[in-house]
């Protein structure tokens, strides 16, 4: 620490004397160009004076301004942006005095004012020479020793992202990218600069020009939400042979760190997605969570595990993480204590459906907030053991949620899915169930507020076709596929975690929050575009068979039906729905008895469920999305 401190000291106190030369050496040459190249003799004295005050003025200016704690490889404008200011000052301050001066001990009477001036204007170039020399050699270095034909890249975007990843892999002394053009679709900026890279045409002229310019990389540097041009980009790069395709990871990911060759990453499925990131209100979620005991059930899986891990991001008090899967509690339990040593969490082994230990578990740790998320969630598994599904999703439910409010929890929140819109699987029917038991809670009375979080698809979540996808790819195995009309809505599993929590901050009680899940997707794409990324083509190299649509399964999910109607909130990429379906306390638990009573027998619990529900027989339908 303290050799550092040295070297800083050191290092600023050489700029501090390479100013002041470059100052001294400003004033001379000014000197010299307003009297033709010599000093008139009046000024002898005057002139060291002037250089004196002068240095002192600027490195004070330069100082207080802190411009000496520059990255010297990294000037930017801003900082050349500062100096003119700091320099603007100083030459102000020092035309002051020599004005005031005149007319007390007229020590400066008579002069040259244009001497001030043009020293002025000589620090400016001087110093700012001084200050991106280190860049120029840097950037001058590199273009010498790149080797050309293994590093010609090709950016596509010049926009901000573009703009950004140019800048900085070009003060890269060890880059192995050599920008050699950009490409964009926006035809206004065809032939112009940035950064000195010309911006060649459109993304359709990358074929044409890949032998041309011996383009060996393509990074991709769009806003996420251009999926679409996104997809276009790596198909034509495809196309032209390309194998080496980065993509800029979003910006969010790259707040505490700068874009340099580490961070470019290759293109995964979310890159394909096409979903602009939601603007979190993370003040409203610090509000609602920080200093709390919060309860996740269903920790160990896909989302509860997920939304474990963005709660303890928010400070609570103690983090409870319940699920029956041991192995899962105990991996998550040690990864949360990695992520935030400080954060209590309390690992608790145990079944939803165990009246007796949940009571004891909400005694015990008396939590504030409940993220429900224990459910069973395979559809066509679910279709061979309804009686799970109803045990679990129902039951598992009615037990959490009659608990948190007999011990008196603040905001429970069920995680629900897009399969509980006119459901035709037991696990959608189930899944509806259970919205119905924490509406009807709500509109019971109490303190705790009950809302449910509707949404689709997670990318990577357990049971989600992608990693199925990806493991029949690596097997080299056919991917199978059950409808070629099959769509699905997708998001990614942190995005899902973190909407959930904010829905939950902003929930009042008896609301069903539905995330927007950006527009659906074809399964058959998605599996194209999986086989691509792992540079194989499909039906050459990976063949896909479709087996037909399971038990339960609809070819088009819905996230909301035209008769629950929906309606925006003011926060982005949440709605509402509009309906409020719920029955009364006790015709509620009348159902919940004769639907147990089936459970037990066995016998008619299709029947029982959908008059439960009051749900008719249903077919396979699209519905209204949003």
């Amino acid at each position: 620490m303290r050799l550092l401190n040295y070297l800083r000291i050191k290092r600023r106190l050489i700029f501090a004397v390479s100013d002041a030369l470059l100052i001294a050496l400003s004033a001379v040459l000014a000197f010299w160009l307003r009297f033709d190249g010599k000093i008139p003799s009046e000024y002898a004295v005057t002139f060291w004076v002037y250089i004196a005050i002068s240095i002192l003025l600027n490195l004070f200016f330069i100082a207080q301004s802190r411009l000496y704690g520059f990255t010297w490889a990294f000037v930017g404008l801003q900082d050349l942006a500062r100096l003119v200011r700091v320099l603007t000052y100083a030459t102000a301050s020092l035309a002051v005095i020599i004005f005031l001066d005149s007319g007390v001990t007229n020590f400066f009477i008579g002069f040259p004012r244009s001497v001030i001036f043009i020293s002025y204007f000589l620090n400016l170039i001087l110093i700012g020479s001084l200050r991106i020399s280190k860049r120029l050699w840097d950037e001058m270095h590199h273009a010498s020793t790149v080797n050309l034909i293994d590093s010609n890249t090709i950016i596509i975007g010049a926009g901000n992202e573009g703009e950004k990843i140019i800048r900085t892999l070009r003060g890269e002394s060890n880059s192995r990218y050599h920008i050699v053009g950009i490409l964009d679709d926006n035809r206004n900026k065809k032939n112009t600069l940035l950064h000195g890279i010309p911006v060649l045409g459109n993304i359709e002229s990358l074929e044409m020009l890949k032998d041309e310019l011996k383009i060996k990389n393509v990074i991709i540097a769009l806003p996420t939400k251009e999926g679409d041009v996104t997809k276009k980009a790596i198909r034509i790069a495809r196309a032209a042979g390309i194998q080496n395709i980065k993509i800029i990871p979003p910006f969010s990911d790259l707040l505490e760190k700068r874009i340099a060759f580490e961070t470019l990453k290759d293109i995964t499925i979310e890159d394909l997605l096409g979903r602009e990131p939601a603007k979190i209100e993370t003040e409203a979620i610090e509000t609602f969570l920080k200093n709390k005991i919060i309860l996740v059930t269903g920790a160990a899986g896909s989302i509860g595990s997920e939304i474990s891990r963005q709660v303890i991001r928010f400070h609570p008090r103690k983090l409870v993480i319940l699920d029956f899967n041991e192995s899962g509690i105990y991996d998550l339990e040690k990864e949360l204590h990695m992520l935030s040593a400080e954060q209590p969490v309390v690992a608790v082994v145990a079944n939803v459906t165990d009246q007796q230990k949940i009571e004891k578990i909400f005694e015990a740790t008396k939590p504030e907030v409940v993220f429900h998320a224990a459910a069973y969630k395979h559809v066509p598994l679910m279709e061979d053991f309804p009686e799970e599904a109803v045990r679990n999703n129902i039951f598992g439910t009615q037990t959490v949620a009659e608990a948190a409010k007999k011990y008196g929890v603040q905001k429970f929140v069920l995680i629900s899915t897009d399969k509980a819109v006119r459901p035709i699987s037991f696990m959608g029917k189930t899944k509806r169930a259970a919205e119905m038991i924490i509406k009807t809670l709500d509109a019971s009375g109490g303190n705790t507020r009950f809302v449910a979080v509707r949404f689709g698809n997670v990318l990577a979540s357990r049971g989600s076709v992608v990693p199925l996808f990806q493991e029949q790819i690596k097997r080299r195995a056919a991917v199978t596929i059950t409808h070629p009309e099959m769509t699905r809505y997708f998001m990614t599993i942190p995005e899902a975690a973190l909407l959930v929590t904010e829905a939950g901050a902003i929930g009042q009680g008896g609301e069903i929050f539905i995330l927007d899940m950006g527009e659906p997707v074809k399964i058959m794409d998605l599996a194209h575009e999986l086989i691509h990324l792992s540079g194989l083509e499909p039906d050459k190299d990976i063949p896909i068979v479709f087996t037909g649509v399971r038990p339960g399964e609809k070819i088009i999910e819905e996230i909301l039906t035209a008769e629950e109607g929906g309606s925006a909130t003011k926060w982005e990429k949440i709605f509402v729905s509009k309906t409020v379906d719920f029955t009364e306390l006790n015709k509620l638990k009348s159902g919940l008895h004769n639907l147990e009573q089936h459970l037990i027998s066995g016998k008619d619990l299709k029947k029982t469920l959908d008059e439960f529900i009051n749900e008719k027989p249903a077919e396979e339908n699209s519905g209204t999305l949003i």
